[in-house]
């Protein structure tokens, strides 16, 4: 969901600062029991606050957390991602199985299931889903992400998902990929019910209806949305509360009053370090902390970024990757709550190498920038139009940007012109070549480091920046075809050594998952867990 998302996903305000004792343990009721019928297991309605403003609720237009978090509970996938074990199991489907080294994917639906409005849900409603991401292909959507799964990047190539029967659905593939079930496990696979959702456009957020464990009741975009237990649910998900309320809020003061005054319950992604200092010791506020893969990078594009042809291209992108000081930014705009980043790939996932620090060293080096522009002929100061987007990426997204340019510009060796515009206007800019070189965010779409690699940098990816390299979409071919941990890990490596020198995204910073409550709230620490899929149904309030 990420996460730029992406996830174009994607978002994830982070902090460090302990707020008490945490109040959450694990879910007072188990995630999974028999079969409720979208019926609560007793429990309030959970208020929780957020600045994050989702994109789109139809899972055909949006690649984003805020989106996602409501596309998990309100629409039932093929099979989902088990928050503890972070493996694939049944949600729709009661079995998901692969021939052909898994170029091929059988899935069959589980008897009974019903969309919110009454509607059965049927394999063509799944094949409709899929076929219509692709179709809409929406700026802001998924389908960069089951393109880079199940495409021939090469030969530019989508999958295809017949409909054989009633319950039965099958996904060809145009290469071998054993990670597809984790793809169609995340918002992209969200099952749509093809007598509401349009074939060729977005339908409107309010109309939405999915099979999940929730529905939304009423919506006032960007003010509020309403979920209740879906009455027709026959998954297997038990709920520990009787419902959710998602309040959006302008700005953090408001919220930050709101928490602390015992109006809202939960709040994520956390505040800015500014406003949770400021909160630190006030009465029933707590802090939850959960495992990190948020990272934030600036990507180029390398049609519309400046030079005169690949060489200077690429030694513009170089240097900037010899001048960005990611320490300074650490400390200096987020208090030391986030870590300096050296690869695309977070710290602690498999087969993370720091190929940044390797390639351009762990601290800014102005004569190295100075020797890349020159053997290039690359006239200096290079004139860098670099674009970031003032809400989306929280408060300090303005202040990150602003130190991003002071440290360009004073090398001497660039002028740095900063521009901005709202998350919507600046997905459809930015990924379709008005941006010369521009701020993303990036949460997992699912547990596995190919998740980091073949959304940035395969031919097909989501950047849509125009990078392609032959070894690397071999690589990507090679690991997503394997189910050998070592070659794998092997892959990841030789993939972040081979970008690194191209600079085609170059990483800042990694934070983690930070989640505030007031009062107690149960069930947090099960659902802020790796994948980052916030799971309603295991919240509770005492």
């Amino acid at each position: 969901m990420l996460k730029a998302h992406r996830r174009a996903g994607l978002a994830l305000t982070v902090a460090g600062v302990v707020l008490g004792d945490v109040a959450c343990g694990g879910s007072s009721s188990p995630t999974k029991g028999n079969n409720t019928g979208g019926t609560p297991s007793g429990g309030k309605t959970i208020i929780w606050g957020s600045t994050d403003k989702p994109v789109s609720f139809d899972p055909a237009g949006s690649y984003d957390l805020p989106s996602w978090n409501v596309i998990y509970n309100v629409y039932q996938t093929l099979v989902r991602i088990n928050p503890d074990t972070l493996k694939v199991e049944p949600d729709a489907a009661q079995s998901c199985t692969s021939s052909q080294a898994g170029q091929t994917w059988t899935c069959t639906l589980k008897p009974g299931l019903k969309f919110s409005n009454g509607d059965p849900v049927t394999a063509q409603d799944v094949k409709f889903s899929f076929d219509r991401i692709l179709k809409i292909n929406d700026p802001s959507g998924p389908a960069g992400l089951l393109q880079a799964g199940g495409s021939d990047t090469a030969k530019k190539k989508d999958f295809t998902v017949d409909a054989t029967d009633a319950s039965t659905v099958v996904f060809h593939l145009q290469k071998p990929n054993l990670l597809w079930n984790q793809y169609i496990a995340t918002g992209a696979g969200a099952i749509v019910d093809s007598k509401v959702f349009p074939a060729g456009k977005k339908l409107a957020d309010g109309k939405i209806v999915g099979s999940g464990p929730y529905e939304l009741k009423t919506y006032q975009p960007n003010q509020l949305a309403q979920f209740v237990p879906n009455p027709n649910y026959k998954g297997d998900l038990k709920l520990s509360n009787s419902g959710l309320v998602i309040r959006y809020y302008a700005d953090e003061n408001s919220l930050k009053l709101d928490v602390q005054q015992g109006k809202v319950d939960v709040v994520y992604p956390a505040l800015t370090p500014t406003a949770l200092t400021q909160l630190k010791g006030k009465a029933g506020v707590n802090e939850v902390s959960g495992p990190g893969g948020a990272i934030r990078y600036l990507v180029f594009n390398l049609n519309t970024m400046p030079g005169s042809n690949p060489a200077q291209k690429k030694a513009i992108r170089r240097a900037v990757a010899y001048l960005i000081d990611r320490s300074s930014i650490a400390q200096n705009v987020y208090n030391g709550t986030v870590d300096p980043l050296y690869s695309m790939v977070p710290n602690g996932l498999d087969g993370h190498v720091d190929a940044y620090k390797t390639t351009y060293g762990a601290a800014p080096n102005k004569a190295k920038a100075q020797q890349e522009l020159q053997q290039a002929g690359v006239k200096t100061p290079v004139n860098l139009q670099i674009w970031w987007t003032p809400t989306h990426y929280g408060a300090l997204s303005g202040d990150e940007y602003t130190e991003i340019k002071r440290q360009l510009d004073g090398s001497g060796l660039f002028k740095i012109d900063l521009q901005s515009t709202e998350w919507q206007q600046y997905t459809s800019n930015c990924l379709a070549d008005k941006c010369p070189a521009y701020q993303l965010g990036w949460f997992p779409d699912y547990p596995d480091t190919d998740d980091y690699v073949a959304n940035f940098f395969g031919s097909a990816s989501f950047f849509n920046n125009h990078y392609s390299n032959p070894t690397v979409d071999r690589l990507l071919a090679d690991e997503q075809g394997s189910s050998d941990a070592a070659k794998r890990t092997s892959d990841f490596q030789k993939i972040q050594t081979a970008t690194a020198p191209d600079a085609p995204a170059i990483p800042v910073w990694q934070g983690k998952q930070i989640a505030i409550t007031h009062g107690t709230i149960t069930g947090l620490q099960s659902t802020l867990k790796p994948d980052y899929i916030f799971r309603f149904w295991v919240l509770g309030k005492a």
